[in-house]
């Protein structure tokens, strides 16, 4: 019992850990950390999905075992979401299950299609669960280019020539986290004609879809005709309602790639409460003001964050979506890499960001801001920044 079990031998030492540990040995000796590294979103769930959930709880019949693929009432709400915003329709009793979050439903369905050595193409750099969902499966991962343009094309056209044996996957996932990417329906049609030629599935997370910062909202790969043949997209209430804890998700689209899901959920969970999921049927069916509000408050935070990390002598591109900012490193700090400089800015900044390795070995130049404190103590970040930049002129000197 001495040697690591398989599956923990396949996983590499989890990098954000390192910055946890020096978080909170930094907030136990006093400093305030402005924590801006984990997606965790500080918005409160709109009152009227909170007052659903009081409401039905008081039913103890809701008390009992719940439903693994959701209740009726909640994938017929998510199927008439994908009629409204996509014009994509859904057979709500065989296209669509409700998961504990997008994250549970990437991991079980890497469970339900994996077989032993199965090659899944991802992109580099992408949100963990992604690759290590397929890595715990048994799967084998091989690296993508995360901007959707004609270079993902060519590198797709190499795996399929060149893997052995034929990738069994594609992970697309845009809007991008980390790094924010989005792709034009005129990409996901070429995705779609490739993957139908040869017959690769394909998975996408869309779990950002309702943050978005112009006047393009972001589109699904279901919209493209033919995508049902091969697609199945995730995506989760956590950003979109400020419903992280809540653990509600959703993937939908091909019949066959759903039921081997549902199969594999039927043995692992019961489903969500039922109070949640009756309270996320409220939230689907509400007239879309709670998304907005979220949005506007997203886009704000943003504008905040840049200009001010800006004056501070840090300059980040505007992501034009989701709740993060892909953020290039610093000259004069990049020999240290994502980890270093992370760890860096909680030492002698009092701010916590996500170091880009962590997202993969083509993040290292980066970092990941969330967006998940108030404007105020995002102006205080960045005049921690800018001491910190000012004070310490030995990195110009390197």
């Amino acid at each position: 019992m001495s040697e690591e079990f398989h599956k923990i031998r396949r996983l590499p030492p989890y990098v954000f850990e390192q910055v946890n540990h020096l978080k909170r040995m930094a907030r136990s000796a006093g400093a305030d950390i402005i924590d801006l590294g984990m997606g965790n979103p500080d918005l409160p769930t709109p009152q009227s999905i909170v007052d659903k959930l009081c409401e039905v709880i008081q039913d103890q019949r809701t008390h009992r075992y719940s439903a693994s693929k959701g209740i009726p009432g909640l994938r017929r709400a998510q199927a008439h979401y994908y009629e409204r915003r996509f014009g994509v329709k859904l057979n709500a009793d065989t296209q669509v299950v409700a998961t504990l979050g997008s994250k549970e439903g990437f991991a079980n369905m890497a469970q339900a299609i994996t077989a032993p050595g199965d090659v899944v193409l991802c992109p580099d750099p992408t949100y963990p669960i992604h690759s290590f969902g397929f890595i715990m499966s048994g799967g084998v991962i091989r690296s993508m280019p995360a901007l959707p343009d004609e270079n993902f094309m060519q590198a797709l056209d190499r795996a399929v020539r060149h893997s052995i044996p034929r990738p069994l996957a594609v992970i697309l996932n845009y809007p991008s986290n980390p790094t924010a990417y989005l792709a034009t329906i005129d990409f996901y049609k070429d995705v779609v004609i490739f993957a139908r030629k040869h017959d690769i599935i394909l998975l996408s997370d869309l779990a950002y879809a309702e943050i978005y910062f112009n006047e393009n909202p972001p589109p699904s790969v279901l919209q493209v005709p033919g995508a049902m043949d091969v697609a199945v997209e995730f995506t989760s209430m956590s950003k979109t309602f400020s419903m992280p804890g809540w653990r509600i998700g959703f993937a939908v689209g091909n019949e066959r790639l759903i039921a081997a899901l549902t199969r594999v959920k039927s043995y692992l969970d019961y489903g969500a409460f039922t109070p949640v999921q009756v309270a996320a049927t409220a939230a689907l069916n509400g007239d879309g003001s709670d998304i907005a509000q979220v949005r506007s408050i997203y886009e704000k935070r943003r504008d905040v964050m840049v200009e001010s990390f800006a004056r501070a002598g840090w300059d980040i591109p505007p992501p034009v979506a989701t709740m993060f900012a892909w953020a290039p490193i610093p000259k004069r700090f990049r020999h240290l890499g994502s980890l270093g400089f992370s760890k860096l800015l909680i030492e002698n900044a009092d701010l916590a960001v996500a170091p880009g390795i962590g997202f993969g070995e083509h993040g290292d130049d980066h970092v990941r801001i969330a967006l998940v404190e108030n404007e105020h103590r995002l102006r205080q970040a960045a005049r921690s920044i800018k001491r910190f930049f000012s004070a310490d002129e030995k990195w110009g000197k390197r």
